[in-house]
């Protein structure tokens, strides 16, 4: 039975027997990756900016002092530290004017108040929208297996769509969409790409805190400044010319001016009768943006393994955050993202370290720090795409996004609530250490969505995002919950996300020593763990089987 110990407050070191001894986590050399990549001198590390040459530096220089080989682009002479990223990079030539007429009478709206317009990323450089009718579609959901369409045939080339955020069973509809769990026709990037399907001019999400889960701070940074998306042969058909968000007020004042509420039609968006709502109002949008084609970096380390080398196990976090933006209400602009996600880069560092000093294990273990997380996933996507390593012989991938730095908690959870045979070894690992697993406290987050697993998830991989605990040992779930809380509400993407000396460590470190003991195990085994029988991702990986000489039914353990 291994056993978690805390050592002096500085270290976690897990005790079992020699032949799997896992390695120390410094706790210092965790908070002293944080508090460099958070801090002003990195500019919150956006991707295609000085910061990124900053940030790819340092992450070369750790790779290297921890005892990696370069696992990036292959050339004849080796590989190269780095995979080329390129990315279609857009940003607005000032702010974009943008009214709305109801009623006959023209209103200004205010970039980054009443609404949040994306910088085009359909391929073109110029938007401009007169007289642009708007017609509210419920959820903006089309899913023909559940049974619901918001559309409804209507015609709605030329307009602009209005739809609320989340999916349509949230609170309490008719739909068939996993209750409080947001499914992928909850997320706005769905929205988005539906509307593009529909022929749309554009769509407008309308903001709701609890639905979205975060605030209206958060939406404003992350979308009125830079957009990327990968370079698309047909970017029109993700995209619509406008993309963005508007407050709840603005669109209770649309309904209000076509004869009803926001609550009769929120009411009615949940039914499975729902129809397109033409509403009295029509929008105008003019702006001018720059765009061009770009290349940021994933940045890859790998540590080649002696028996099995073709097969790897992947440790992943994105090193990128929100760069420069709007200045805060103090007049901060730079948005550090020191939690999100300096501690999950951290976290893969000491866990490459970590490694290296131990004997090589059978499969190779790659290191991989990928960009663009924060434009919808794109350096994750990019590399699911164009993978360095064979996807089908890609064991797993453990994902480390925004770590917990307020202590040891005696639980641990995932993002969503997917069933794979990869959580089961994480939850049983947990046991023999002495912490619970514990579901998704908030699967209506959409976690599962949001963060780099997922691109791999999309191509059968086995990947999970692992996250913290919240039932802290030091204040119990309470604590674990208001710091939570605290943080969406005035630091997720918010330039107060800052390196604190408050901050602890240990609670990392004791991550850390569980994430190790699934990824070796898996590193010196023979395991080929596949998601659940009834996933939507099951399909994709048991296609790929016959380059694992495994059965598609193969249970974890077993070797064809």
């Amino acid at each position: 039975m291994r056993k978690v110990r805390f050592l002096a407050a500085t270290a976690i070191l897990l005790t079992a027997p020699l032949a799997a001894q896992s390695p120390m986590f410094d706790t210092t050399r965790l908070s002293q990756h944080v508090q460099t990549l958070g801090s002003d001198a990195y500019e919150g590390r956006g991707p295609a900016t000085n910061a990124e040459t900053k940030t790819i530096a340092y992450l070369v220089q750790q790779f290297t002092e921890a005892g990696l080989e370069p696992g990036g682009d292959a050339t004849p002479a080796g590989r190269f530290w780095t995979q080329r990223v390129p990315l279609l990079r857009s940003e607005w030539v000032g702010a974009p004017q943008v009214s709305v007429n109801i009623a006959g009478e023209a209103t200004p709206l205010t970039q980054g108040d009443q609404i949040a317009a994306r910088a085009p990323t359909n391929g073109e450089k110029t938007v401009s929208i007169d007289g642009a009718e708007l017609v509210f579609v419920g959820y903006g959901v089309k899913a023909p297996e559940r049974g619901w369409d918001d559309f409804k045939g209507a015609d709605l080339k030329g307009k602009i769509i209005v739809v609320l955020v989340n999916d349509p069973d949230f609170e309490g509809g008719e739909g068939n969409f996993g209750g409080k769990a947001m499914t992928y026709y909850g997320r706005w990037t769905y929205k988005y790409e539906e509307g593009a399907r529909q022929g749309a001019k554009g769509v407008l999400v309308i903001h709701e805190t609890e639905p979205a889960s975060y605030g209206w701070a958060t939406v404003k940074n992350s979308n009125t400044n830079t957009m990327f998306d990968i370079v698309r042969q047909d970017p029109a058909s993700q995209h619509p010319p406008l993309e963005g968000w508007i407050q709840r007020d603005l669109a209770a004042q649309l309904f209000a001016a076509s004869g009803t509420s926001f609550e009769a039609v929120k009411a009615a968006a949940k039914r499975k009768d729902f129809k397109p709502v033409p509403l009295k109002a029509t929008l105008d949008v003019n702006g001018q943006a720059k765009t061009e084609v770009i290349t940021s970096h994933n940045v890859v380390g790998v540590l080649p393994g002696k028996s099995r080398p073709d097969e790897t196990i992947i440790y992943t976090a994105h090193w990128d955050h929100l760069g420069i933006g709007q200045p805060d209400a103090n007049g901060d602009r730079i948005y550090n993202g020191a939690l999100d996600n300096a501690t999950g880069i951290s976290h893969i560092i000491e866990q490459a370290r970590a490694f290296a000093k131990e004997p090589r294990t059978d499969r190779s273990i790659v290191f991989l720090a990928v960009t663009a997380e924060e434009k919808g996933l794109l350096g994750s996507e990019y590399y699911a795409r164009n993978p360095l390593y064979p996807l089908g012989k890609t064991v797993a991938v453990l994902n480390t996004d925004s770590m917990g730095v307020f202590g040891p908690a005696r639980d641990f959870s995932i993002a969503g609530t997917a069933k794979l045979e990869l959580l089961d070894l994480l939850v049983a690992e947990g046991q023999r250490e002495g912490r619970t697993f514990t579901p998704d406290r908030h699967p209506e987050s959409g976690g599962f969505y949001r963060s780099d697993h997922f691109s791999f998830a999309k191509v059968g991989v086995p990947a999970i995002s692992y996250k913290s605990g919240s039932d802290l040992v030091d204040g119990g779930l309470v604590r674990g919950e208001a710091i939570s809380k605290e943080y969406t509400a005035n630091r997720y993407h918010q330039p107060d996300d800052e390196w604190s000396p408050d901050w602890r460590f240990d609670g990392i470190a004791a991550d850390a020593t569980l994430l190790h003991a699934v990824g070796r195990d898996l590193a010196n085994g023979n395991a080929w763990p596949n998601w659940s029988q009834d996933s939507e991702f099951r399909a994709t990986r048991d296609s790929t089987a016959g380059e694992r000489g495994t059965p598609a039914t193969a249970k974890p353990g077993e070797r064809g």
